[in-house]
């Protein structure tokens, strides 16, 4: 029987590093390899080749992560290739970024939809970004590479 409750407690954990799956992270290099299988043997099947691209990871084996983009393409990476420094995507075209997280805030910037910029706070609605050195507020379900339920501090 504790067989059984541990495997229900490892559930959503990765069995490498411990860390919640899935969980988002983001390129650290300017340029990946996305391999069908965790390991060097596996055919690359494309590159990622936009450096601080929000990833989905959804699986670990080994120094390798399987990861998804945000249109759900995926497959494995070397973990040096990745970073946890969090990004998002913009899925809003001329989304506005304002000086406080409120609706009628002062306008700072508009965003392009695929836009990715840098993660800091998120509220339940809210999140800062900062974007080629424009910081501002935006709500939530604009982004992709973050949780509906996220809070960041």
């Amino acid at each position: 029987m504790a067989a059984v409750i541990s495997t229900a407690l490892w559930a959503d954990v990765g069995s490498e590093t411990n860390l919640p799956i899935p969980r988002f992270v983001s390129m650290k290099a300017s340029e990946g390899n996305v391999r069908r299988g965790p390991s060097l043997t596996h055919k690359i099947d494309w590159i990622f080749k936009h450096r601080d691209m929000p990833l989905q990871i959804t699986a670990e084996h080994g120094h390798w992560r399987r990861v998804e983009d945000r249109d759900g393409v995926g497959g494995w990476v070397h973990y040096s290739l990745l970073s946890g420094t969090r990004t998002v995507i913009i899925e809003q075209d001329e989304l506005t970024l304002l000086a406080k997280p409120e609706p009628n805030a002062p306008a700072k910037a508009k965003l392009e939809i695929g836009v990715v910029a840098r993660l800091g706070k998120c509220s339940k609605t809210w999140c800062r970004l900062n974007a080629s050195g424009y910081r501002g507020w935006a709500r939530k379900e604009a982004l992709w590479g973050v949780k509906p339920d996220e809070i960041r501090d």
